[in-house]
């Protein structure tokens, strides 16, 4: 009798070669049982967003302790995508890690990876959803290193360290780098407390990178008033200091 489902497209990513080359062997001798196929490897996260904006996937078999980019950041930034894949997390044993993961019912694989846990995972592969967004900010508590826009059906990457600004604007919020700005749709509050380290606040639209910061200049208004303005790195473009943050111009002392 036919097979009701098409083959379970499968994506594995783990940036140690051995490790993959495993997981493929066990992938395959797993499609005797359980129809599904190989449709590509990624040594690092930023290959694997790159390969699933363009070769949509069921199942992503994805390790978490990456340089760069690890596997739970990579799984938020798979949420840009139209459809996001299935995630099963491939780990080390780590206490936090296992009873996180239990709390919250997501999949995971302990390393080294046998092929009957592995028959297991895949056995329910089709019912597993992509894992919602805010169960993964609290598997990892630690900031993001980039953030992520869809631009034209791809994921793109922004590394947080070349942001200069983020600027609240609509229901979008803007991330200025010197070379360009992206659209993000992100919650400036929550980009605050998230990077809180990395940003201050100038106004209640705006938050600046600390490292961006070259000085503040004092603005004259009509009737004596004036306002202070901050000088950005790499940036001709000056932000106003609202009345409410004006202590920041004191407490980062660079008038």
């Amino acid at each position: 009798m036919a097979n009701e489902h098409p083959p379970l497209r499968v994506l594995i990513v783990d940036d140690e070669a051995p490790a993959r080359s495993r997981l493929r062997d066990l992938l395959t001798d797993l499609a005797a049982e359980i129809p599904l196929e190989i449709a590509g490897e990624a040594g690092n996260g930023r290959e694997a967003i790159d390969f699933l904006s363009v070769h949509p996937v069921d199942v992503v078999l994805l390790d978490i302790r990456m340089p760069e980019i690890d596997g739970i950041e990579v799984a938020q930034h798979l949420q840009k995508l139209g459809h996001p894949p299935a995630v099963i997390f491939a780990t080390a044993y780590d206490v936090y890690a296992v009873q996180a993961f239990d709390l919250h019912a997501v999949d995971y694989l302990l390393k080294p990876i046998r092929s009957s846990r592995l028959r297991e995972a895949f056995a329910r592969a089709r019912e597993l959803k992509a894992p919602r967004m805010e169960v993964l900010q609290e598997l990892r508590q630690e900031a993001r290193t980039h953030l992520s826009i869809n631009e034209r059906g791809r994921v793109h990457l922004v590394p947080v360290g070349e942001i200069i600004y983020l600027k609240a604007e609509l229901k979008y919020v803007t991330a200025r780098t010197a070379e360009r700005e992206y659209l993000l749709e992100e919650s400036l509050t929550r980009l605050e407390q998230e990077f809180a380290d990395r940003f201050v606040r100038v106004h209640r639209n705006c938050l600046v990178a600390r490292a961006a910061i070259r000085g503040f200049e004092r603005v004259a208004e009509p009737g004596g008033e004036g306002h202070w303005e901050v000088v950005l790195a790499g940036l001709e473009e000056r932000l106003p200091v609202s009345r409410r943050q004006q202590h920041v111009v004191r407490e980062i002392g660079k008038t």
